[in-house]
């Protein structure tokens, strides 16, 4: 059966004519002999109706009734099914003169519901100032916990913002009170962006720097719900924010207002907070936050107040930069990604080798093509590791989006020019390679692979490469042998050379990119950077 919901057919007479605050009718059916106490679906009986709708006078009369039968006290404190008492559901609503009566009846003012609140609980609850004093006034427990998670009645008052309750409270109550998390009724206030409270509880000497039990404080977690009156008002009456909030001492609310984005918040602690968590070995930067949360409008304001687009070797996260957490978070926008790797690439981040092996693992070809239009292809031991990645099994079905990219950052096309891919490869991907290799000349192996997809029927080549390439192209090979491939990859190499722009166009392999269907990728950072 439901005990919130009343079902009609369960209320007496009494209790009806209670509900309809008709004292007369009560007074009637009382004379004619009807019972004052039968109860509904709910546990309610009359006097809970009176109490909840206010009806003084009736349930001054359904007291008599009791009293006369020399049972008031116990049915003053008649309990609903869910421990509910009448005083309860008079301070609840807010009846002063009516709570008055049942506190002279024998009201008892601390006992508790089924969920562990009491009358004064939910007076506060309600924002009843006047009912709540009162109750104080009369015996009630403040500093008691009312709720599954511990919290007291200043808790309750300053989460619902009872800014007139918290002003009576914070005279008789405990301030730095706890809940079972360790929280404060002033962190509530500060997570909640209740500013008055937090100034009312501030004021009366509450601790601003008292830290729950996962070491957070005010600050945080004001900063991190972007309350920016909640932070100012902290700040104003003492609080830390250079107190680390967690076990390893990394963490302050500067992080948070990063991560979530907060600007206003996080421009009014950037001058606050200790720099030595942007370099610093064992701390964090802020810049990390502010990477890991997508937040892009953060990352621009912490690098242009100076902090290191290299931070520091994060343990705590388990990455060596903020540029290589590209390769191991999930970003809900692509865009996100391009204007925060454009971000750090600009304010002059590092670009470690290994990183280019790792977004071809991992698919990033975006930050690849950042990569490579800001630093261009890697060197040694990393561009090794890169074309041994390239000739993975696994990379050949992507190789239409990283293919590209290596071409026109300037990689030698004879390095891909391996069994293995061509095995792998789509017929469209072998086209592509080829159209940068004078086809004619390809090694045995190579033609062997070639030979076996065309008989299989996996390879469709391209009408022009069934014959020998035309003189231009091979002019073309020939001024790549002589300058190398990366510098007639570089469009403003090629922009000084002194032949027309057509032919410029042709060197740096123009018509084989429209042939594809495939982007410069400048083309493709032009449209990148106008939707930033």
């Amino acid at each position: 059966m439901d005990f919130t919901e009343c079902y009609q057919h369960t209320c007496s007479a009494v209790a009806l004519a209670a509900r309809e605050r008709n004292h007369r009718l009560v007074r009637r059916l009382i004379q004619k002999g009807y019972s004052i106490d039968v109860r509904d679906n709910r546990g309610w009986n009359a006097l809970h109706e009176a109490a909840f709708g206010g009806a003084h006078r009736c349930a001054q009369i359904l007291l008599r009734a009791a009293r006369s039968k020399s049972q008031s006290r116990d049915y003053v404190n008649t309990l609903t099914h869910d421990g509910t008492t009448v005083l309860y559901l008079a301070a609840e609503q807010g009846h002063l003169s009516l709570v008055q009566s049942l506190l002279q009846a024998g009201a008892d003012v601390n006992r508790v519901n089924n969920d562990g609140a009491s009358p004064l609980f939910a007076a506060v609850d309600s924002g009843h100032r006047k009912v709540v004093e009162l109750l104080v006034q009369e015996g009630s427990e403040v500093n008691s916990s009312h709720s599954t998670s511990g919290w007291s009645c200043l808790h309750q008052a300053t989460f619902k913002g009872h800014a007139e309750v918290v002003s009576f409270l914070v005279g008789v109550a405990q301030l730095d009170i706890t809940d079972d998390f360790e929280i404060t009724p002033l962190f509530v206030a500060a997570q909640y962006g209740q500013r008055r409270c937090l100034e009312l509880l501030a004021e009366a000497g509450a601790d601003t720097n008292r830290q729950s039990h996962d070491l957070a404080t005010p600050l945080l977690i004001a900063s991190q719900e972007g309350h920016l009156s909640c932070v100012t008002a902290l700040l104003e009456h003492g609080a830390d924010p250079n107190l680390y909030c967690s076990e390893d001492a990394w963490q302050l609310p500067i992080h948070a207002a990063a991560q979530f984005g907060h600007i206003s918040i996080l421009e009014r602690l950037l001058p606050l907070t200790d720099r030595a968590c942007d370099r610093q070995v064992g701390k964090v930067s802020p810049v990390y936050s502010a990477v890991l949360g997508g937040q892009v409008d953060s990352l621009q304001l912490l690098l242009r107040a100076g902090y290191s687009p290299d931070a520091q070797d994060c343990q705590a996260f388990g990455f060596p930069s903020p540029l290589a957490t590209f390769l191991c978070s999930q970003f809900e926008r692509a865009s996100q990604v391009h204007s925060l790797v454009r971000l750090l690439l600009k304010a002059g981040a590092h670009v470690d080798g290994g990183l280019y092996s790792k977004c071809l693992r991992l698919r990033q070809h975006s930050v690849l093509a950042l990569l490579l239009d800001h630093t261009g292809l890697p060197s040694g031991g990393h561009l090794e590791e890169m074309l041994a990645c390239s000739l993975e099994k696994e990379q050949a079905s992507s190789a239409l989006d990283w293919l590209p990219l290596l071409l026109q950052a300037g990689l030698q096309p004879s390095l891909l020019l391996h069994p293995v891919l061509f095995e792998k490869v789509e017929s469209d991907v072998i086209n592509f390679l080829l159209e940068f290799t004078n086809w004619s000349l390809l090694p045995p192996s190579l033609l062997a692979s070639l030979y076996q997809r065309r008989v299989e029927s996996t390879w469709k080549p391209r009408p022009h490469l069934k014959s020998l390439p035309p003189l231009c192209h091979l002019c073309r090979l020939a001024v790549m042998n002589v300058v190398g491939s990366q510098s007639l990859a570089s469009k403003t190499f090629v922009r000084q050379l002194p032949v027309p722009v057509l032919l410029q166009d042709y060197l740096n392999f123009a018509d084989v990119f429209r042939a594809h269907d495939l982007p410069k990728q400048a083309e493709q950072e032009g449209a990148g950077s106008q939707g930033q």
